[in-house]
């Protein structure tokens, strides 16, 4: 019997992390050996902070967590989840839109490497109404992200952005 490592990728652009993913993470890092928070990119949105921004804020959101590594990439998740070895694309879902195309692209991942099952968990009732895009915007109103990110990612986020909240 192999005793290789359970690896899991989270997936996501994190334009920032949130706690609904933070949560997600949370529930990975217990399932998996090693976990990959994997900031991507998607040339269909607009981001407000960069690659190497999200990153940033998302490592200093999951320190918490000694089995969790974030890395970046700009290539395809399939990919991805094949270099490093993954049997698991570990994916939050809020509701039926969400679940309708997350199982589109999981049946995408899975004709490539299907090695890599994916895992869809529910969202907990309290990050149903939570998104980037709330977050986003919240940020453009200069109104507070408590209740809404990590704290570490509030305080990464007025480093950047000093006048904005």
């Amino acid at each position: 019997m192999q005793n290789e490592q359970k690896i899991a990728i989270v997936p996501g652009s994190f334009d920032p992390i949130t706690l609904g993913h933070l949560d997600i993470v949370r529930r990975a890092a217990e399932m998996y050996d090693k976990v990959y928070l994997a900031v991507m990119m998607n040339a269909e949105k607009n981001y407000m902070f960069s690659l190497a921004q999200r990153t940033k804020i998302a490592e200093a959101s999951v320190t918490e967590f000694p089995n969790v590594c974030v890395i970046s990439s700009e290539g395809m998740l399939w990919e991805l989840a094949k270099s490093l070895g993954a049997c698991a694309i570990v994916k939050g879902v809020r509701n039926e839109t969400d679940l309708a195309y997350e199982k589109m692209m999981a049946e995408y991942n899975s004709a490539h490497y299907p090695a890599a099952e994916t895992v869809l968990l529910p969202a907990r009732e309290e990050h149903l109404h939570l998104s980037s895009t709330l977050v986003r915007n919240k940020i453009l109103e200069r109104r507070s992200l408590s209740g809404l990110l990590p704290e570490a990612a509030i305080a990464e986020i007025q480093k950047l952005l000093p006048h904005t909240i």
